[in-house]
């Protein structure tokens, strides 16, 4: 599968991401929300961490979202465009304010962690098909979305809805599924993400997604219940992905990773593996590409993590599958790419 489309337009990116980022704050320590005395600043956002893991890896990104008229606001789009994304479709919302969270460290062992949202009524939440720049979300070979933003709101379900729907010249729509059932208190979720999926051209979910929303056992069941999508990335955590692309089935085992924090890797897996879509790879190199790039956020602590270099991953990705089994990654492997068989460690 190939993200083709219109590619001399002016503005014609590869990838549009559409969605909420809000500011995120960090514990200076390990410890409750209670116990933390002070946080560090950060940015979050599936939509937008995808955006701007692509404009780190060359490719060009557009955000397409609302903030409020605040400082928070400010900080995202100043971080959001030094990664090089086209923040140009985020008006401000002078009556609603920007989103913000706070977490704890996760427990390595059992990536137990608190999190603290505040973004009721937020900016992003009040996007509409009205206010939202339409032509520049779909001025894209690449529209990415998930289903974070389906839960925020009435017209931002009714967005969704638009942007998945068939219609002539639509780019390549992925669509992560992103469940969080916090954000969902109307039980309309299911079915609504399941509608949005089987609207979508490539799809990414998690098999423990599957089960918790669906009560699907198992990733031939995921590929039944979404039949429509031309690609379905079905997400196994350490057991790795299985991609289903057209007729073909394929499990890319993942790399062994020496976890810092979690936060972050589905949407850099999802970004790994649009930038190998966009370059026409195959299926298994598409899938080991995202595992990499999780990879690197997996061994930092925030959402972010700067993606390997294309030649470095490229080397990886080119490993046979007894020195692919191999891997061991662990922090800083990104910055010391050295030789490919560097990399591959006997534990």
């Amino acid at each position: 599968m190939t993200a083709d489309g219109p590619r001399n337009a002016p503005d014609v990116v590869d990838v549009v991401a559409l969605g909420e980022s809000m500011v995120t704050f960090l514990p200076s320590r390990p410890g409750r929300l209670a116990d933390v005395p002070s946080f560090e600043r950060a940015i979050g956002g599936a939509e937008s961490n995808v955006a701007c893991v692509l404009a780190a890896a060359g490719h060009s990104a557009r955000w397409v979202s609302r903030v409020g008229a605040d400082g928070f606001g400010d900080h995202l789009v100043e971080t959001i465009g030094a990664y090089g994304v086209d923040v140009a479709s985020v008006p401000r919302d002078a009556s609603r304010p920007t989103g913000v969270y706070f977490r704890t460290a996760g427990d390595r062992a059992t990536d137990a962690h608190e999190v603290a949202y505040y973004r009721a009524g937020s900016a992003a939440s009040a996007m509409t098909v009205g206010n939202v720049d339409m032509a520049a979300a779909r001025a894209g070979r690449v529209l990415h979305l998930s289903g974070i933003t389906a839960a925020l709101s009435a017209d931002c379900a009714d967005l969704m809805r638009e942007l998945t729907a068939p219609r002539p010249g639509r780019p390549l729509v992925s669509f992560d599924v992103n469940h969080r059932p916090g954000l969902w208190q109307d039980g309309s979720g299911p079915q609504l993400l399941l509608d949005l999926a089987r609207g979508a051209d490539l799809v990414f979910v998690g098999e423990d997604e599957a089960r918790d929303v669906w009560a699907l056992e198992g990733a031939d069941a995921v590929r039944a219940a979404f039949p429509d999508p031309e690609v379905l990335v079905v997400k196994q955590g350490g057991r790795g992905a299985t991609v289903f692309d057209r007729g073909d089935v394929i499990h890319v085992p993942a790399p062994h990773v020496d976890v810092v924090a979690a936060v972050g890797a589905g949407d850099a897996f999802a970004a790994g593996f649009l930038s190998a879509t966009l370059r026409g790879l195959p299926a298994r190199d598409r899938l080991r590409h995202g595992h990499l790039t999780a990879a690197a956020a997996l061994t930092v602590p925030g959402d972010l993590a700067a993606p390997p270099a294309r030649d470095h991953a490229d080397r990886l990705v080119a490993l046979d599958d007894t020195a692919w089994g191999r891997l061991r990654l662990g922090p800083g492997w990104t910055q010391a790419p050295g030789r490919a068989d560097q990399e591959v460690r006997t534990p």
